[in-house]
């Protein structure tokens, strides 16, 4: 073996490592090893090369060449042709492995029908074989019962199609015998039996079923392809019906992501619109905010008035007691005592007359106060009133939206699988949401606007209010001048008088002591009798003063509480409009939602009834055609045995 390895490597330019691998394995015994080349792609020169080393005695007695590609054509012929020439010449090899070619088996001239037990073996082993397609039997001396054993062996096989018997000795029972096993063997076009003393009818009925067989073997073929067509057009169909299939899941799948897409858009759009919607809630609380500072800074020139309003009260206050100090210089005098007490005879009936007027003034404001506090209480208990219907109406929507939430996720778990169509129904219906949100935003600028407005006109008016104040602060300073420039005049002028009458007095001192007792005693009750009612009159401006900074305090307080319920009530009156807006939105999308769900569903049970008439034609069409086919196969049968029945062979078996 080893040499033989040598010469194919010598032999070959370019030698093939796995022929030199099983060149190097050996045999059991020298002559009797097995050279194993199967499944190996032997190329054009490693064919030449065994050809020219098989001739002669090989170191082997068995060549296995099944699956190697032999058949393909070389520069010089097959390949198998260049082994086939080493081979004819070799002494040494006894088995040879051809496996997946062995379709022609020519063995003329070989004289095996003089080897009975032999070619009955060789007959089992063709009835066996169902690979091979010709086989060659000419001059082997093949008498009638080596044709039995033909005949036997071609009822169990059903791969030959040419067999060639001529020149041998098959006689008249070798002929019956063959043309009885044509009875069951289908597949055999061609029987060769001249020179065999078979009668002449019995030819022509071998040559009948050659014919039969062959229009059979044609009839089945067309039959084949055309099922093959009818299998690969069923195939196809499956194939368009999946394919469609497919792409049906993909548009839906499609259609979901773009519906998840759009999902996420409307729900980052809805949280645009809140942080716009919390911005103007920011920008309405700064201009809370702001209101309450200038309410503040109102209260606190509010406070700065009624603070110089008591600067003046104290400046009143020093004035009086710089006239009371005057007044008791002057208590001396009787004729300014006599004018002073008219004067405060005078003042006292001005001053009671004032205090009526006060006091019917208090009483105007007390019935006022009354009527302001009865319709704060109207106010207030209607304010409750709305507050609880609107936290009933809040309720009853609540739960109106809990249940539509309920029947809107009941109705999305039911018809996920159902929204085709639901895209442009949701870009329609975030248009007009966009839309009304717009609208709600322009609104909310009109009330930002608004506010301004009043912000603004609040301002003008504590500005004017101020002004008014500053003005008041500043003619009530100029008249406080004024009246204590006079006063000083007047005291002055007085002064002079007195100086006057003082030297007067000290001419006339010594006449005039009788006179003065009798006034002192009289000034004195005077006196006595001015104090008393310059103490009533004290008491009552503090009872007047008191009254009036409870008024004022009073007034004050119902204007903030009025200030405050009016704010309140616009701000409810706000929240109801906003939540009203809310409820109506909430209602038109769910309106909208409930529509374009039932739209899709529509759709959707439109889309599937379709699909599923489609499906019922298909499946109609695939029955039709196999039931189509069926009788076309049973028409071919019942033709083929109407044939053969109606055949000459046919009706030699059944007479038969």
């Amino acid at each position: 073996m080893e040499e033989f390895r040598r010469a194919y490597a010598r032999l070959c330019a370019a030698p093939q490592e796995p022929v030199l691998l099983r060149l190097r394995e050996r045999g059991a015994a020298p002559g009797r090893g097995r050279l194993d080349l199967a499944a190996q792609s032997l190329s054009l020169e490693t064919c030449g090369a065994l050809g020219r080393l098989l001739p002669g005695a090989a170191p082997f007695a068995e060549v296995a060449l099944g699956d190697c590609g032999l058949s393909e054509e070389g520069g010089r012929g097959p390949r198998v042709t260049l082994l086939l020439h080493g081979l004819c010449s070799n002494t040494t090899v006894k088995l040879l492995d051809l496996k997946k070619y062995e379709y022609n088996l020519i063995l003329e001239w070989n004289s095996l029908g003089m080897w009975e037990q032999g070619f009955s073996s060789f007959c089992q082993g063709l009835g066996a074989n169902n690979f091979l397609q010709r086989l060659d039997l000419r001059n082997n001396q093949i008498n009638h019962q080596g044709a039995g054993e033909l005949a036997m062996a071609l009822k169990q096989n059903a791969s030959l199609q040419e067999l060639d018997l001529r020149w041998n000795n098959i006689g008249l029972l070798g002929g019956r015998a063959l043309l009885n096993c044509l009875h069951s063997n289908k597949t055999l076009k061609r029987l060769e039996l001249a020179g065999n003393n078979v009668p002449s009818d019995i030819l022509k009925a071998v040559e009948q079923a050659m014919n039969h067989n062959q229009d059979r073997q044609t009839i089945l073929s067309e039959s084949q392809n055309r099922a093959d067509i009818l299998s690969k057009e069923v195939l196809s169909l499956k194939d368009e019906k999946t394919k469609q299939f497919l792409d049906l899941m993909d548009t839906i799948e499609k259609q979901r992501e773009e519906i998840a897409r759009s999902d996420r858009m409307s729900a980052a759009r809805v949280s645009q619109l809140q942080e716009a919607l919390d911005e103007q809630h920011s920008i309405m609380n700064s201009l809370k905010a702001r209101l309450q500072m200038t309410e503040a800074a109102l209260a606190l020139s509010e406070q700065k008035v009624y603070n110089l309003g008591e600067l003046l009260n104290a400046v009143r206050q020093e004035q009086t007691g710089m006239a009371e100090c005057h007044f008791k210089e002057l208590q001396q005098q009787k004729q300014e005592g006599a004018d002073r007490e008219a004067k405060l005879f005078r003042d006292l009936s001005v001053a009671e007359e004032k205090n009526l007027l006060l006091r019917n003034q208090v009483d105007e404001l007390e019935k006022k106060c009354k009527i302001q506090q009865d319709q704060l209480f109207q106010v207030k208990q209607d304010l409750t009133n709305t507050t609880a219907e609107l936290k009933l109406r809040a309720m009853q929507a609540e739960e109106r939206l809990e249940t539509e939430k309920r029947r809107f996720k009941q109705s999305l778990e039911d018809m996920e699988s159902l929204r085709v169509k639901e895209v442009s129904h949701l870009t329609q219906h975030m248009e007009a949401s966009e839309h009304s949100m717009q609208e709600r935003i322009q609104k909310l600028e009109a009330i930002r606007i608004a506010l301004e407005e009043e912000l603004s006109q609040t301002k003008a008016a504590a500005l004017t209010e101020r002004g008014q104040a500053e003005e008041e602060l500043i003619k009530v300073r100029n008249w406080a001048r004024l009246e204590e420039q006079q006063r000083l005049e007047h005291l002055e002028e007085k002064l002079r008088l007195m100086t006057e009458s003082r030297d007067e007095a000290q001419n006339c001192c010594l006449k005039q002591k009788q006179m003065v007792a009798e006034a002192q005693a009289k000034a004195n009750q005077l006196s006595l009798h001015a104090d008393g009612l310059r103490r009533r009159l004290e008491e009552l401006q503090q009872d007047l003063n008191s009254k009036e900074e409870e008024k004022v305090t009073e007034v004050n307080k119902v204007k903030v509480e009025l200030k405050e319920q009016i704010g309140h009530l616009q701000a409810e009156r706000t929240a109801q409009d906003g939540l009203r807006e809310k409820i109506a939105a909430l209602e038109r999308q769910l309106k909208a939602i409930s529509s374009s769900h039932r739209e899709a569903m529509l759709d959707k049970e439109g889309e599937i009834s379709v699909l599923l008439e489609k499906l019922r034609m298909k499946e109609a069409d695939i029955s039709r055609m196999r039931e189509e086919e069926a009788r076309r196969a049973s028409f071919l049968q019942n033709a083929i045995m109407a044939y053969v029945q109606g055949s000459p062979l046919g009706t030699h078996s059944s007479r038969k």
